[in-house]
């Protein structure tokens, strides 16, 4: 099977150019290509040395309490046939969450053998690390996956130059028609396709959304069967409903009535606490948005949760992919706010791989205020507010609310327009110029 570049590919290589390659974890989701990156990687050296501890349980012996790394490589070089020479080989321990004593024994891949390049990763491994606190702290580098972004989807199908072209586009320089309407055309695929590399495989292979569907239910059935895993506080009933209920809830307030009104709250805070572990919701927190960093003013009463991947969400709803096809310009953004969600994930996949990502909005919380801001981040030291629109028509009472309370200065807002420009006076404000660049939803990696 082709290997599709991704963003973290990379880094994965100045990680292994570093001088101070501090064994790396990779985290994310089931199924988002982990494993594929690495063995990618695994080929830019002599040797790869890979080891799944689940497929291959006896290997966990290895991995004691008082494990002597180099010992243990001499082992394995040994058992496996392939040298594990400090440089030259990258071994890679596959499924590393089914021990805990192979978990902490990369902290002494640091202290003991810093000279070898050493990665691990493993389906529901957040789980693992949730009873294991400490497990490495300094010795251990954190690097996060997710499903393909819209630009690594356009790249998958050979599209690289279209992206450096949209990449080059701005508000003074926007992109000619014909290419803008192609961008749309493709982000429209991407709404039903989705970014889990299988799906995105079967896609560039049949160009079937049949097809497509037919594997994200593959997808979601194995996402099913691991709820048994998790933990025994939580029925995988339960956890079915608050998942399909995060669905049918994206880009609003999670009320938890609405997942059963037999269902206690804190089990479906449960249940919540575990899809989120696993990968599968992203909670986006309320932010009082005065300042860097967004997380200092965190509200937890109020979150919003998205549904990790758009593709698998519209196939778990059942859409058809006639609706979001024929739709028009304005539908397809606000066909149940699957243009914030996608915004949302967007956002998040272009953070900084090496740190864990947060995702925050904003609600204006006077009393009978019901202004809200879709996503804040973090731009140049200061705030700065996204709001997702359909188009130029209708009113940004809540933005310029923002703006005013925040003495804010600058915004965008993403839609399917092109990009574009443009400036308001707000009269009560002292301040009050304000400038909102307008970003189409197929470029937030221009952000």
């Amino acid at each position: 099977m082709a290997y599709f570049k991704r963003h973290i590919d990379e880094q994965l290589l100045k990680w292994k150019d570093s001088a101070q390659h501090k064994p790396l974890l990779i985290r994310g989701a089931r199924q988002v290509g982990k494993s594929t990156a690495v063995r990618e990687l695994g080929r830019t050296f002599t040797y790869f040395v890979e080891i799944n501890l689940e497929k291959q349980p006896t290997m966990r012996q290895l991995f004691t309490e008082d494990i002597d790394v180099k010992r243990t490589c001499e082992k394995l070089s040994g058992t496996l046939a392939v040298p594990i020479i400090p440089g030259e080989t990258l071994l890679f321990i596959d499924e590393i969450q089914v021990s805990k004593e192979a978990i902490m024994s990369l902290r002494y891949f640091k202290e003991d053998y810093p000279e070898l390049h050493v990665i691990a990763a493993g389906s529901l491994l957040e789980f693992a690390l949730e009873e294991l606190p400490s497990f490495g702290v300094g010795r251990i580098r954190s690097l996060y996956m997710y499903p393909f972004s819209f630009d690594e989807f356009l790249m998958a199908q050979g599209l690289d130059m279209l992206v450096e072209f949209k990449k080059k586009a701005t508000s003074s320089n926007p992109l000619p028609e014909v290419t803008h309407n192609q961008l749309t055309d493709h982000l429209r695929t991407f709404y039903l396709v989705g970014g889990m590399p299988d799906a995105v495989s079967q896609w560039i292979e049949t160009r079937s959304y049949i097809d497509v569907t037919r594997t994200h239910n593959d997808i979601l059935d194995t996402y099913l069967d691991d709820f048994s895993k998790y933990k025994r506080r939580v029925s995988p009933i339960v956890l079915q409903q608050v998942l399909r209920s995060v669905a049918l809830q994206a880009g609003t307030k999670f009320v938890y009535s609405q997942v059963s009104t037999d269902t206690k709250t804190n089990i479906i805070k449960d249940a919540l606490h575990l899809l989120t572990l696993a990968g599968l919701t992203v909670p986006v927190k309320h932010s009082d948005g005065n300042g860097v960093p967004l997380g200092a003013e965190e509200n937890d009463a109020y979150v919003k949760y998205l549904f990790f991947d758009l593709g698998l969400m519209q196939t778990m709803l059942g859409i058809a992919a006639s609706e979001i096809i024929t739709s028009s310009a304005t539908d397809f953004v606000n066909k149940g706010s699957a243009s914030e969600m996608f915004a949302g994930l967007e956002l998040r996949k272009y953070q900084d791989s090496f740190q864990k990502p947060d995702i925050h909005y904003w609600q204006n919380m006077s009393r009978n205020g019901n202004a809200e801001i879709d996503y804040l981040i973090a731009n140049n030291g200061k705030v700065l507010p996204i709001e997702v629109k359909a188009s130029t028509q209708g009113g940004m009472q809540s933005l310029w609310l923002f703006m005013r309370k925040k003495h804010s200065s600058n915004a965008i807002r993403t839609s399917l327009e092109n990009f574009g420009a443009f400036d308001y006076f707000d009269k009560e404000d002292a301040d009050g110029m304000r400038h909102v660049e307008i970003v189409p939803l197929y470029a937030l990696s221009n952000i």
